[in-house]
């Protein structure tokens, strides 16, 4: 440090102190002050500075942080009473909407009530129509009013569509079994007595035979689905209008040509209702008389036709059904014998 030139001034002048950047003048008073300010803090700080304010300062900091947790508390309260009131809302509409629901379940067994009833309503003027219809339809006269007026193939379509709904319904393990004098019934039996009475009109089998063979096939099939001893009026209504048909040549041949046939014959013969299986051997006679339609049918007959069963009719208590077993058992004897001998011609002229 540089010496400095001792210079006379008073006590009471200021003092040349030597900062880094050069020299400060500081009165000597002022500095006696600061020496004794510095000693008195000197002197107060400990008693100052003490454990109790180092926890009053951390009690202070806590005091912070509980603040800052009281208000986030706080704003969370203030999201939970938000969320609370949008929960009452919802379940507010909730409960509305339990209440709509109970009022439109209410509204649906009403017009479920009401749908059965106009159901059951139709169903009986069906029945009651149809059987009007079909004591009508006895007279041919009333069989050819009907084809004159030209309607008579829209009603077989539905009579067709019914059958098939009822029937399917009927086959229905979930459904429960029908009572025979259901008004559900009775419409269909009504159905098929009709169909039958057109069907034994000459005029009628020719419309049948040409334009009906959809609801020819449909009855087929439906006579399959039927389980022996469901319903025997109505297969044995169904198996008369077969029968019927196959008088005319192309009903026949239409009958004939089916690939379920054989197969519905075994079927019907097991049904313990002696009239279904006395119409089902009138309907197999009325087909294995026209040998010169069925050629094709003998091979079928020697292989899988149950002809036990047909021995086993022979011997029923039913007079009829003893009778034309014994029939269509001649009958199928001299079928067989002619399309063998027919067969072993045609081999000789080969």
């Amino acid at each position: 440090m540089k010496a400095v030139d001792p210079v006379n001034v008073p006590s009471s002048s200021a003092v040349q102190v030597v900062g880094s950047d050069g020299f400060v003048q500081v009165r000597k008073r002022d500095l006696e002050r600061l020496e004794a300010e510095v000693r008195t803090l000197r002197e107060l700080m400990p008693k100052v500075i003490n454990s109790d304010l180092i926890d009053t300062i951390h009690e202070g900091r806590s005091l912070d942080a509980f603040q800052e947790l009281c208000d986030r508390e706080q704003q969370e309260r203030e999201n939970c009473l938000h969320i609370q009131t949008r929960l009452d809302a919802a379940l507010n509409e909730c409960q509305n909407e339990k209440q709509e629901k109970l009022v439109l379940k209410q509204q649906l067994w009403e017009c479920r009530g009401q749908l059965q009833q106009q159901k059951d309503f139709c169903t009986e003027l069906g029945a009651s129509c149809c059987t009007l219809l079909w004591s009508a339809s006895q007279k041919e006269e009333a069989i050819r009013d009907i084809l004159a007026n030209g309607k008579l193939e829209d009603f077989l379509s539905i009579a067709g569509q019914t059958l098939e709904t009822f029937i399917k319904l009927l086959v229905d393990e979930a459904k429960p079994q029908q009572s025979d004098n259901s008004h559900e019934h009775n419409f269909v039996l009504a159905l098929a007595g009709v169909v039958t009475n057109i069907a034994a009109v000459s005029c009628g089998r020719d419309f049948l035979s040409s334009s009906a063979h959809i609801l020819l096939g449909t009855m087929l099939q439906l006579l399959g689905l039927m389980k022996p001893g469901v319903f025997p009026k109505l297969k044995v209504l169904m198996l008369m209008a077969l029968y019927n048909t196959t008088i005319n040549v192309n009903g026949l041949k239409f009958i004939s040509e089916r690939p379920e046939l054989l197969p519905l014959m075994c079927h019907l013969l097991e049904d313990p209702d002696p009239e279904v299986c006395l119409q089902s051997l009138r309907l197999l006679q009325s087909l294995i008389l026209e040998r010169e339609i069925m050629p094709g049918m003998a091979t079928d007959f020697r292989r899988s036709f149950p002809l036990s069963r047909i021995n086993h009719l022979v011997s029923s208590c039913h007079p009829t059904l003893k009778q034309t077993a014994q029939e269509t058992l001649e009958d199928l004897v001299s079928f067989t014998n002619s399309q063998t001998t027919f067969t072993e011609k045609e081999q000789c002229l080969d």
